[in-house]
């Protein structure tokens, strides 16, 4: 393995809990979940050598994760080819707590009801990403991912009451 291999797995690695969110959040099958979760590892691999730095590593990889997300399965395209990816499963990054499981499950559920632009809010904003870089992945202003964000705090209330 070179060096920029084991540089990239580490990253992937490290940011693991990202893709895994990103995958759950814009498919509706453990299977459609797994093939997304191997896409965007793709995606990141083929992109990861005109990444300049400009911004931080998890800005660029939820720009090309959810970019990814929201045209792969819109296309229902032929499976891509991954020769040349490592050997990274889908199955390496779950836990296995029972109870957690069940809530970020309800959590999952209330949050795909979401359109695709604040279904992202949502999931960047549970990793306690800023505004600013919130509104630079998604494009849209800061202040207009805040009043998104405090919109779907109401809506998301209501929708974990109701289907819980």
């Amino acid at each position: 393995m070179s060096l920029k291999e084991k540089v990239f797995s580490q990253l992937i690695k490290d940011n693991q809990g990202l893709i895994i969110k990103v995958s759950r959040l814009y498919t509706n099958s453990l299977e459609d979940e797994q093939d997304l979760f191997q896409e965007i590892v793709l995606q990141l691999w083929r992109s990861y050598d005109t990444f300049k730095g400009n911004s931080k590593i998890s800005t660029w990889m939820y720009r090309v994760a959810l970019n990814t997300a929201i045209t792969l399965f819109r296309k229902k395209t032929k499976s891509p080819q991954t020769d040349e990816l490592m050997d990274f499963h889908y199955a390496d990054f779950i836990e296995d707590d029972d109870e957690k499981q069940l809530q970020i499950s309800l959590l999952y559920k209330v949050v795909k009801m979401l359109p695709n632009v604040e279904r992202a809010i949502v999931m960047m904003y549970l990793d306690d990403l800023p505004y600013r870089d919130i509104s630079e992945n998604l494009g849209i202003t800061e202040v207009n991912a805040r009043v998104k964000m405090n919109r779907l705090k109401k809506t998301l209330k209501e929708l974990m009451e109701k289907h819980a």
